[in-house]
């Protein structure tokens, strides 16, 4: 097949991209590490799970061998030695379903840092010897319904917690995955296939078509197109023959070409992109989790409430008995269901209806920050834009044919060609419907275009240099959107229209563009791509600035820099070259067409690709933040109330061990009410 050569299909090389300082980050090792960490994450998970089942099947029977549920719910069920099956049964599951929070309650003392852990084990320990000792003879009612009802709600809770929150970034290891595993070596005459680990520098090999591209390099036999959107944000692809450079991890069109490896392993442009991926995801700093502030204030109140509390009513003269039930009670109510379930179920609700939404929420943290977002920073291949090279307009210039014919005879030369040029003509032409037509005589132009006979006439495909050459001249209406590539048809040399193809804005761009702007956000676009290019999309989309030209490491600067003057930033991206700015950024949103990588660097994840998403991202941040914070002022201002109860303090208003449980059972199912209005408030 001939090859197809047109003058404007020309962009620059990427020599930039060689003078990347190397690095000595093991790419290997790396990856080992982050899918070690990933794995450990879904050890944690699976464990909390099994947990969970295993002690909800045990509280069954422990909820019928109770004598309080007996009574609540009106029945008997007494045998011999009843309360030693209900105190073994109870045993393990404080041993087994409780050993999360123990071990957890250890680890936070050693870190001198109390917090929900060891609030839920003060209170299920306080429990469980109380409660044993009322079996063994002690006066008194057992909690061990109490016990094993809160133990086997903190499991959920954390079980779903922990499936929210993300867990270890795959980034590194989907980034290493981007570079093949073999390379066509060649030596003399003969082609031998090597692993790529193996290549050395001044080694030759062989690029078949649409194959990646397995090491950085420089060409030095052939032509081809190469594809380096996900590698660069470059929009086109771009022409690589000899002497030009080569990236490893691009991939390369429908010609084959020989390169010499330059760079290999950790001196590659990509493996530089990892180590920016890896430096950025350690500087992201972590919001505490509410919760566990307000858990590490409980516990410092429990503690000191229920020790003062027994230590009161023994000076005061009442028995041990009497001073030990008011000191549980308040342990146990120090520690609601409620507060455990807070986050969870809103988490839980809000990523489910996110995700129907098209949002793909990865980073809980940053999903509710989305609600501070002052600046945004938009990659523009497709994020902005569709990726994909189309045909934006065309017209007849002559009045004997008509555009869509025009169209037709255009295809029907370009079909002859594999240039993305010509293939986004064609596409146009068959979305149309239009019929192609035979070619005869077809010919490449060199630099200048394509001709060939239809019907017995000559036509021509050519690019503005054609008619400079020619002093043919170029007609108004074809000038001159800068983000646009412009073919011009020529009938027996006569111009009789053209041809304009750009890499197309998508639709709702705009719209999404306009309302974050009605949110006072700072809107921006760092690309890859050339100057006029961004220039003429940031001007169509009335941003509020836009950088060119930009490689991954700029990207992170300019995230940095607005960062430093103030602003919570957001990113979109959906390239390789996208995720170090992803990982940098406050909050980092890929669009779902893109690579993996970008997706799995990033905290929020397009699943629609649609940027009108981001909208609903703040918004929803924003109901999910204020539901959360409703839930915990919930759930700590119901102990303020019930703590003083507790103690008994309080003449004529004593509540019961009882009472104070289903006083703990009812803020549970306020909270779980209020978690559900979130998805009717999403959902509108």
């Amino acid at each position: 097949m001939e090859k197809h050569n047109h003058e404007h299909h020309k962009h620059h090389t990427h020599e930039d991209h060689q003078r990347n300082q190397s690095s000595d980050h093991q790419t290997i090792s790396k990856s080992d590490h982050q899918q070690g960490h990933h794995d450990h994450h879904a050890m944690m998970i699976e464990d909390f799970k099994k947990r969970f089942w295993i002690s909800l099947v045990l509280t069954v029977p422990i909820l019928a061998l109770s004598h309080m549920i007996q009574q609540l719910l009106g029945f008997e069920l007494t045998f011999f030695g009843d309360q030693y099956v209900l105190f073994g049964l109870s045993t393990i599951v404080f041993f087994y379903g409780g050993w999360p929070f123990l071990k957890g309650l250890w680890d936070e003392l050693k870190d001198k840092n109390p917090g929900m852990m060891t609030l839920i084990a003060v209170a299920i320990t306080v429990a469980y010897v109380y409660s044993s000792a009322v079996v063994f003879g002690l006066e008194g009612m057992d909690f061990f319904w109490e016990l094993v009802t809160l133990i086997v709600i903190m499991l959920l809770g954390h079980w779903i917690e922990m499936k929210s929150v993300m867990g270890a970034s795959r980034a590194l290891e989907l980034l290493v995955q981007m570079m093949p595993s073999e390379a066509h070596l060649v030596h003399g005459d003969q082609i031998k296939d090597i692993k790529v680990d193996e290549l050395k520098k001044e080694d030759i090999i062989l690029i078949k078509a649409n194959e990646k591209i397995p090491a950085d390099g420089t060409v030095v036999d052939g032509e081809s197109h190469l594809d380096e959107s996900m590698l660069t944000g470059e929009s086109k692809p771009v022409k690589k023959s000899k002497g030009d450079q080569v990236i490893g991890g691009s991939v390369n069109g429908s010609q084959s070409i020989k390169v010499k490896v330059s760079k290999t392993g950790k001196e590659s442009y990509l493996n530089k992109v990892i180590t920016l991926v890896e430096e950025a995801q350690k500087a992201k700093s972590k919001t505490q989790n509410l919760a566990n502030i307000a858990a590490r204030w409980l516990t410092f109140i429990a503690i000191g409430a229920g020790t003062i509390t027994l230590v009161t009513w023994i000076s005061l003269g009442k028995p041990l008995d009497f001073a030990l039930e008011r000191m549980v009670t308040v342990m146990v109510i120090s520690c609601p269901h409620a507060l455990g379930l807070a986050i969870p179920l809103v988490v839980a609700i809000s990523t489910a209806v996110s995700a129907s939404k098209g949002l793909l929420i990865r980073n809980r943290t940053a999903f509710e920050n989305a609600r501070k977002i002052t600046a945004m920073v938009f990659d523009k291949t497709g994020t902005l834009t569709e990726g994909k090279f189309g045909v934006s307009r065309h017209e007849s210039l002559s009045d004997d044919i008509a555009k869509e014919e025009l169209l037709s005879f255009v295809a029907s030369l370009e079909q002859q060609s594999e240039h993305p040029i010509a293939q986004g003509i064609v596409k146009a032409a068959k979305e149309a419907k239009l019929k192609l037509k035979k070619v005869e005589n077809f010919e490449s132009l060199t630099a200048k275009g394509i001709q060939g006979k239809i019907d017995g006439k000559s036509w021509k495909v050519v690019s503005p240099r054609y008619l400079k050459e020619n002093k043919i001249e170029i007609p108004e209406k074809a000038g001159s959107d800068a983000a646009e590539t412009i073919v011009f048809a020529l009938r027996e040399e006569k111009l009789i229209g053209f041809i304009a193809l750009s890499d197309k804005i998508r639709e709702e761009s705009s719209k999404a563009i306009e309302t974050l702007r009605e949110k006072g956000m700072k809107l921006y676009m760092a690309t890859g791509d050339n100057e006029k290019t961004a220039k003429a999309v940031s001007d169509k989309l009335g941003l509020d600035g836009y950088y060119s030209e930009v490689l991954p490491h700029q990207k992170v600067e300019i995230i940095k820099k607005l960062q430093k003057e103030g602003h919570f930033v957001a990113m979109t991206g959906d390239g390789v070259n996208d995720a170090p700015a992803l990982a940098q950024a406050n909050v980092g949103i890929a669009v779902g067409s893109g690579t993996d990588v970008a997706a799995e660097t990033a905290d929020i994840i397009l699943v629609n690709s649609n940027p009108k998403d981001i909208a609903n991202l703040v918004l929803f941040g924003r109901a999910t933040y204020n539901k959360m914070i409703q839930n915990l002022a919930w759930a700590t201002g119901y102990n303020a109330i019930a703590l003083p109860l507790a103690t008994g303090f309080i003449p004529g208003l004593v509540i019961s061990p009882a009472i104070g449980a289903v006083f703990m059972s009812l803020s549970t199912v306020i909270v779980a009410i209020n978690a559900q209005l979130l998805k009717r408030k999403m959902l509108l």
